[in-house]
């Protein structure tokens, strides 16, 4: 049996068309009995198949275009056109590197020449290109000229310096080679970009830069003499360039503002030694990394780090980004009261979630006190102590933000809410689904409003929330149902009596549930029955008129007449934010939900059975085995969670666009950059929202670390 290697032929597609289009001859032959196809000595059965591997994908690539210049539209061709290039540039890029690095161990001049002209290259793009210099003016030479230039007056240094092991040589060469590339910058420089100087500026600069970059040499152990050199290079651009009055300086200043520079680079340069042919053998392996993390890292340093930079600089400027004002734009924002306005911050005591939460937390106090003395611990997992303890915090969270006011307070109610009621619900569902039948049905549905844009969920809310005169039939489904509920509960007949039936069924389960479970002192297991029983009982109490006219809406007229009563719940301020966040919250669940679904899945079933064995609960096999094993995994749900929240935009500017109390930070910041053309108020309300993700970012990533 012969074989020439293993190639795919694609499914349900004729080998013969393979063997014509590629030049292979199948040849059947016979091994045991049976017949094996193998690939015989490629013979040039087409004109095609007798030219290489490339010029044959080149072709096929070629006719595709065409292909789609005949036949699409002009934006189909042009996004085709638009990807064929980026993937051939990136792949073009790649591949250069490599061959580029593979130079290095054995042709090292070769190798720094192509280097040193690759960084010629680039900074005749960045002059050039930008239409500083002379000869810039337009059309395809002047595009090139640059760019060629600076390629092969870098290149012609690297070759020098690869080919001398000369210290006193190197440096002279590298000195005089960067300072006549400085020289010929400042000549061609164009006489509207030549600086004027602000040497104190220039100096300050230079030392204060060069002072960092020795201490940084210094703290990593590496010869302080390169950072000083490095540092003044850069303290002088900025100094220099960066302080100065564009236009008003001459040919000297523009040569001065070059040429220093490039000798500081030269003497850099210059005092480095070409590497042995270990060394050597060091930077090939090394950059191969480099080659695969730096087009990553180049979008992040281009899309993430630089705006983030350039933004901190915004923020410190005034609306129109002329001068500095330092710190004014962050001390607006806590002094506006549309930012933050606690002047009303004693109204909390008396709202009634504060005092639902109050009371609840006495009750957590009570419960906490009776565990002490039968388990010797107050609170733990499991015990009965946690769900009021959750309860009445949250409660008492809420009771805050309803009378403390303003941007940044609707951001960390944003922040509570969104991420205790995401996890929670998400946790609950992938614990009550997990092995159940129906299981990956139930998830799907829960699932599918992560397939919405935050945009098109917001305008179904919007709907859902919808408001009308009661005189009119209500298309918002909230209220229909809100004011159907009314009508039932003020209503007589069958229907009413049927609705006060199967509430007062629900009310003596769950009375019987809480009262089996404190009989057999089993506090736990009798804390959601109870919570349950206090919902559905007011309910009922309500419902049946004992207390109240009803439940729902409705309302009655000074004739005595009952009507409709609807419930305004985008314009009504502070609840409106809530039901903001419950579109968030829909969507999120879902998330929580799957990933916390496969992280209980995780958790080793030997634990469990042996939990189970010693006569564990379903309740004790949750607290004390499931929880503390997904542990690690809620935290990376609520720790994504806050940082989504804190950007929340969407649905706050769909929805009410900031208005009625509603405004967050991420659409205050696009309303103040865009809307009131206020720059640098824009700027730092983009950097309250930067500082506060990132020390959710930097636990996450530090976390993740030690985990590895």
């Amino acid at each position: 049996m012969t074989s020439l290697g293993h190639r795919h032929y694609g499914v349900g597609v004729p080998k013969f068309f393979w063997s014509h289009i590629w030049g292979e001859v199948l040849e059947t032959k016979q091994d045991g009995g049976t017949a094996v196809e193998t690939a015989a000595t490629p013979q040039p059965n087409s004109w095609f198949a007798t030219q290489s591997l490339k010029a044959r994908v080149l072709l096929i690539v070629g006719a595709v275009t065409t292909l789609a210049f005949m036949i699409f539209s002009a934006k189909i061709r042009s996004t085709i056109v638009t990807v064929v290039v980026a993937v051939a540039v990136c792949a073009g890029i790649w591949i250069g590197a490599n061959l580029l690095f593979d130079q290095s161990r054995e042709r090292w001049q070769r190798f720094q020449s192509l280097v040193f002209a690759v960084l010629g290259a680039v900074v005749g793009i960045i002059i050039h290109g930008n239409g500083l210099t002379l000869g810039s003016e337009g059309g395809f030479f002047s595009w090139i000229l640059g760019p060629l230039v600076g390629g092969l007056a870098f290149g012609a240094l690297g070759y020098f310096l690869a080919g001398t092991e000369d210290a006193q040589q190197r440096l002279t060469v590298s000195v005089a080679g960067m300072a006549v590339v400085g020289l010929g910058i400042g000549l061609l420089l164009r006489e509207q970009y030549q600086p004027g100087v602000d040497w104190v500026a220039t100096i300050v600069y230079t030392l204060v830069f060069a002072g960092i970059g020795a201490g940084l040499r210094v703290l990593t152990n590496r010869p302080w003499q390169s950072g000083v050199y490095l540092g003044a290079t850069l303290g002088w651009l900025l100094g220099f360039w960066a302080g100065a009055d564009v236009g008003d300086g001459n040919v000297g200043t523009a040569i001065l503002g070059a040429v220093v520079p490039a000798v500081l680079v030269g003497i850099h340069v210059g005092q480095t030694r070409n590497p042995d042919y270990a060394g050597r053998v060091q930077l090939d392996q090394t950059s191969r990394a480099w080659i695969f993390l730096g087009p990553g890292l180049l979008f992040i340093m281009v899309m993430l780090v630089i705006p983030a930079i350039r933004t901190a600089y915004l923020s410190l400027l005034d609306r129109d980004s002329e001068s500095f004002v330092w710190f004014d734009n962050y001390k607006a924002t806590f002094t506006d009261k549309a930012s933050w306005d606690a002047s009303n911050w004693t109204n909390m005591f008396t709202s009634w979630p504060f005092l639902i939460g109050v009371a609840v937390l006495v009750i957590a106090a009570l419960i906490g006190f009776r565990q002490k003395e039968l388990t010797g611990r107050a609170v733990e997992l499991g015990n009965p102590t946690v769900v009021p303890l959750i309860a009445g915090f949250l409660f008492v969270c809420f009771g805050v933000f309803t009378a403390m006011r303003g941007t940044i307070i609707n951001n960390l109610w944003w922040v509570v809410a969104v991420t205790f009621f995401s996890t929670a619900i998400g946790l609950a569902v992938a614990v009550l689904a997990d092995g159940r039948g129906g299981e990956k049905i139930a998830k799907s549905i829960i699932f599918m409003p992560m397939a919405l844009s935050l945009v098109g969920a917001s305008i179904i809310w919007r709907f859902v929330y919808q408001t009308r005169d009661i005189s009119k039939e209500q298309t918002g489904i909230a209220n229909a149902l809100w004011i159907g509920l009314g009508k039932l509960s003020t209503g007589s007949g069958i229907p009413t009596i049927l609705g006060m039936v199967v509430l007062g069924i629900i009310v003596a389960v769950c009375a019987s549930f809480m009262g089996q479970s404190l009989v057999r002192r089993a506090y736990g297991r009798a804390a959601v029955p109870g919570i349950a029983l206090i919902f559905f009982g007011w309910i009922f109490i309500r419902y049946t008129q004992i207390i109240g006219g009803g439940i729902g809406g409705f309302k009655t007229n000074a004739n005595g007449e009952t009507v409709g009563e609807t419930i305004v719940f985008v314009q009504e301020s502070p609840y409106n934010n809530f039901w903001l966040m419950v579109i968030l919250i829909w969507i999120q669940v879902g998330f929580s939900m799957v990933i916390l679904s496969a992280a209980i899945k995780a958790v080793p079933t030997e634990l469990i059975e042996a939990a189970q064995i010693d006569g564990a609960t379903d309740s004790q096999v949750f607290w004390r085995i499931t929880l503390p094993q997904i542990a690690p995994t809620i935290v990376v749900v609520v720790t994504t969670l806050i940082v989504l929240v804190m950007k929340v935009f969407d649905i706050v500017k769909v929805v009410t666009n900031g208005q009625f109390g509603t405004q967050v930070l991420a659409n205050d910041m696009f309303q103040q950059a865009f809307n009131n053309l206020n720059i640098g108020r824009g700027a730092a309300l983009a950097m309250l929202i930067f500082l506060s993700v990132l020390p959710v970012m930097v636990f996450n990533i530090r976390r993740m670390q030690e985990e590895v």
